[in-house]
């Protein structure tokens, strides 16, 4: 049974201007207004509360070798992994409405304390962003991938201990563009990675099946769904659109295929901010009541 866990969080992300914050931290409540909740009910959906953030803080000067909100950044992280945690062993899959994609972290400690999982990353970049590659790391929605498997400052890979969180044999990529300056390291880092023109070319169907049969997630994975990875035509409130992405009804078919297999959930990086109207709200809320409403159906059972 799906369990809906908001998550407002913006804390990985950069400020959208000097000053002010990234709407993202209103995502959960605008999806409810959307009509999410109300379309998940009917299949039994329940409430699970909310695991809320703390403070976000433009800290563009904090210490060298740290990311943004860094100290936030752990301290949800470790709470809502507790929460998660609980679900899972109560037999529920839970489906958490972020906030921004660091919440991943979160999904990667529960995991592992859980008796571990593959992930499905699907993101219209990489997020691979780390000390080793790049002098401007430290916004945390742009290197979760890369933290998630080990590949980051220890503080936010290496939290209790318990990283890497995911097996980079285990993991597997999709959505990012052809042209994302990461594709070729991600690629030899992962078990698969499945550009976005994969699926334009040639379907949903294709993609899911290649993630359905790799070897590692067989056993289930957590599936993390970033909304950028929608073209901006049809998906603009997001922080980082880029062009080449997929259509609403691509996601979905891929979403609907995977999703059994996946014992968790989290879809992020949606700026109701960018949508005074509501419309992209419910393009959103359409998607994931589509396409994940037989989430965890197919999911291992956690290891006690």
């Amino acid at each position: 049974m799906i369990a809906i866990v908001s998550a407002p969080s913006n804390l990985g992300l950069r400020p959208p201007q000097r000053g002010a914050v990234p709407g993202t931290a209103k995502a959960p409540e605008a999806l409810r207004d959307a009509g999410l909740h109300a379309a998940l009910a009917p299949h039994g959906a329940l409430e699970a509360g909310a695991v809320l953030p703390g403070r976000y803080l433009d800290d563009e000067r904090r210490p060298a070798g740290t990311v943004r909100n860094q100290d936030a950044v752990v301290d949800h992280a470790r709470r809502l992994a507790h929460r998660l945690v609980s679900l899972r062993r109560e037999g529920h899959s839970p489906l958490v409405l972020g906030g921004d994609c660091s919440l991943l972290l979160a999904a990667g400690l529960a995991s592992k304390v859980s008796g571990g999982a593959g992930l499905v990353h699907v993101d219209g970049h990489t997020d691979f962003r780390h000390p080793g590659n790049s002098e401007s790391f430290g916004a945390l929605a742009g290197e979760d991938l890369a933290a998630a498997i080990g590949r980051h400052v220890p503080a936010v890979a290496d939290i209790d201990g318990l990283g890497p969180y995911f097996d980079a044999a285990r993991t597997a990529h999709v959505g990012c563009r052809r042209e994302d300056e990461e594709l070729d390291e991600v690629s030899d880092a992962i078990a698969l990675t499945i550009p976005s023109d994969d699926i334009i070319l040639y379907g949903a169907a294709r993609a899911a099946s290649r993630i359905l049969t790799a070897p590692g997630l067989d056993r289930g994975f957590w599936l993390q769904v970033d909304v950028d990875v929608l073209d901006p035509a049809h998906m603009p409130a997001v922080d980082s659109p880029d062009p080449g992405g997929l259509s609403p009804q691509e996601l979905t078919d891929f979403l609907r295929a995977v999703a059994p297999r996946a014992w968790g959930a989290s879809v992020t990086v949606f700026d109701p901010d960018l949508d005074p109207d509501g419309t992209h709200a419910r393009t959103i809320a359409a998607i994931v009541a589509e396409g994940l409403v037989r989430l965890g159906e197919e999911s291992a059972a956690p290891s006690e």
